[in-house]
């Protein structure tokens, strides 16, 4: 401690910059397996976001498979996922630039496989055989509401196998290739709420018969379906309310392989996402969460004996196993998320691939600590509380740390106990981080998941208002200067969270809502209907919608904002940011708005991160006092 310079909270010198973090950073998606190789999407932001299909063999080194200007990518749904598929070689994938399927064999150019403006696909599922894929796709040519279907796609074109639904999913192909399963879903039900599982067998010409709901329902979330060794069909269900593993037999019955308070699910805001597979004909791999940490364990079908993964791992993004080993998407509070490989014949594991820097002195890696606090009505809420760390710097004697409070997207969602580049920038440099699973978020089952029905811009923002008071109490913070960031459902949090509350000093929003009437009118077709159950009915919760809206309550807004917003947004059109700061900017409040040209609904281009990371910075310490040790281009404050 002596040798320690001592400066304040928010000034100290760091080694995590916005540039060495951002640099360093890919974003990982698709893991996959195919022949013992592994295979990842990186999206890369020192290429403005590119999505790059990476194969990386056994032992081998990492190879690009799609070279510049190939950049793979869905925005059906405008979320995406699901964006290639790869089977004896062959990939499959979709092009951000016209989002059409395309075939790329081993060695060769890829090859379009469908054609047509407004027409988007995502999650193909190879035949056995790589004949055809079954996918989702999303007709956005007749105008209003584009139409989803699942669609059959071959050298000789594309053919509908399934519609009627407002929504469909994960269609997943037996080995034999003679039967199908997948999901659909109306609205107002997000996935999350309600989906129904369909089987059928597939006949040579595409088409289906016997087509059956064989699980779900109107209040019954199903995830991932998935075949096992024996052809019988798997899937996770919130019918008892946690997402448990099912397995469904031969008389058409389902029943509950593993039955646990811990969810075997994640919430469907992105295509293809995955919790478990099976590395042989006995064997499943399975992530779950419980508390808000995850684990990953090795299942014999037979028995039901289990065995850890020998890893420390907290959180899980994704999962895919084959050929007796597991390939994941892994994290734990000192690694980031990272491609992670376990050979279970020998238990070895293998970090193939990190998402961002890891050659950091650990002294500046803040360890998360698992707090519950009471909230409003008597209720309890979740959050993981990072103390500041640098081994280089220390706070003046009687100086406690400012605190920033994250709420989490969705915000139908979660946060983990794992390493965050982003949280380690403010913790580092002398600040606290409150990161709040408020009620609502996944992970703690159906009923936590609930609480949030009706009550988004309340109970949310009580969770994080107490939160804060919590830690406050504890005094290991400075009460006066308190925080509150978050990005799109976040961000709204976060303009609630000021215009109702009287507990931060200063608010940072990332494409938050500033009007839920905008919202409801303009979003796209997957969240057009979310707020059915988490506000009300629109227009008939009319009265509703304006007393949540930060918009309208401008005049309990008393502490500077600032604001961050891609000008492509098609989630939280771009006019909501600039009402806000307009409405802000009139009433005399300080505040800053940042606009991103080419920009969408979540940053990727890495000169937009590092320039948000450091204006947020310097905004801070104009308001909280302090002058950052990084060189920063000032941002400009209005009213300050």
């Amino acid at each position: 401690m002596s040798n320690r310079r001592t400066a304040p909270c928010g000034a100290w010198e760091s080694p995590l910059t916005a540039a060495a973090l951002t640099g360093a950073s890919v974003r990982l998606s698709g893991v996959a397996l195919d022949g013992g190789d592994a295979l990842w999407i990186e999206g890369r932001p020192e290429e403005a976001g590119r999505g790059v299909l990476v194969r990386c063999a056994a032992g081998g080194a990492a190879r690009d498979l799609t070279p510049a200007p190939w950049n793979v990518r869905s925005r059906v749904h405008e979320y995406g996922g699901g964006a290639a598929a790869v089977r004896g070689g062959v990939a499959w994938f979709v092009h951000d630039a016209d989002q059409q399927l395309y075939r790329m064999p081993p060695g060769a150019s890829p090859v379009a496989l469908t054609r047509g403006d407004g027409l988007r696909h995502a999650d193909p599922a190879p035949s056995p055989h790589g004949r055809f894929v079954v996918c989702v796709r999303e007709d956005h040519t007749a105008g209003g509401e584009p139409v989803n279907t699942l669609v059959r796609v071959s050298d000789d074109g594309a053919a509908i196998v399934a519609a009627g639904h407002d929504f469909y999913a994960s269609p997943r192909l037996r080995a034999d290739g003679r039967a199908i399963a997948f999901l659909a879903w109306d609205h107002p039900n997000m996935p999350w709420d309600g989906t129904l599982l369909y089987r059928a067998k597939l006949e040579d010409d595409g088409s289906l018969s016997d087509l059956r709901v064989v699980a779900g329902g109107v209040a019954e979330s199903v995830f991932q379906p998935e075949w096992g060794p024996d052809g019988a069909l798997w899937f996770a269900s919130d019918r008892d309310g946690w997402w448990n593993l099912h397995r469904l037999d031969a008389d058409g019955s389902a029943h509950c392989v593993i039955r646990e308070r811990a969810e075997y699910g994640l919430p469907q805001w992105q295509f293809a996402m995955s919790t478990y597979g099976f590395a042989g004909a006995s064997t499943l791999v399975a992530a779950s969460c419980a508390n808000g940490r995850w684990r990953v364990e090795a299942v014999d079908l037979a028995s039901l004996a289990r065995r850890a993964l020998p890893a420390d791992v907290t959180a899980v993004s994704a999962l895919v196993a084959g050929g007796g080993e597991a390939l994941m998407l892994a994290a734990s509070p000192a690694r980031p998320e990272s491609v992670l490989r376990w050979r279970l014949a020998d238990d070895r594991v293998d970090w193939l691939r990190a998402s961002a820097a890891v050659d950091v002195d650990p002294g500046y890696v803040s360890v998360p600590e698992a707090l519950d606090f009471p909230t409003a009505g008597g209720a309890d809420s979740h959050g993981f509380f990072y103390p500041p760390a640098n081994p280089a710097f220390r706070a003046p004697d009687g100086e406690r740390p400012p605190l920033i409070v994250v709420g989490h997207g969705g915000p139908t969602g979660a946060t983990t106990a794992a390493y965050n580049p982003g949280i380690a920038f403010w913790t580092s440099r002398g600040f606290a981080v409150l990161d709040v699973n408020y009620r609502g978020s996944t992970g703690y089952g159906r009923a936590y998941r609930a609480l949030l029905d009706g009550q988004w811009g309340v109970a949310d923002v009580e969770d994080c208002v107490h939160g804060a008071r919590f830690v406050a109490g504890a005094g290991r913070v400075d009460a006066r200067r308190m925080a509150i960031r978050g990005r799109s459902a976040g961000g709204y949090t976060v303009l609630c969270a000021l215009a109702f509350h009287d507990v931060f000093a200063a608010g940072a929003s990332y494409y938050g809502i500033g009007e839920l009437e905008a919202l409801a009118r303009d979003t796209h077709k997957f969240e057009s209907r979310y707020l059915d159950r988490l506000v009300g009915a629109w227009p008939e919760a009319a009265d509703r919608y304006r007393e949540r809206s930060p918009l309208a309550h401008v005049d309990g807004l008393s502490c500077p904002v600032i604001f961050f917003q891609g000008l492509e947004d098609a989630v939280v059109p771009p006019n909501q940011a600039e009402r806000m700061a307009g409405a802000l900017r009139a009433k005399g409040i300080p505040v800053a708005c940042l606009m991103f040209e080419g920009e969408q609904h979540g940053f990727r281009r890495a000169e937009t991160i590092v320039r948000t990371l450091e204006a947020e910075l310097w905004f801070y310490g104009r308001v909280f006092g302090f002058v950052p040790a990084d060189a920063i281009e000032p941002v400009a404050i209005d009213n300050l």
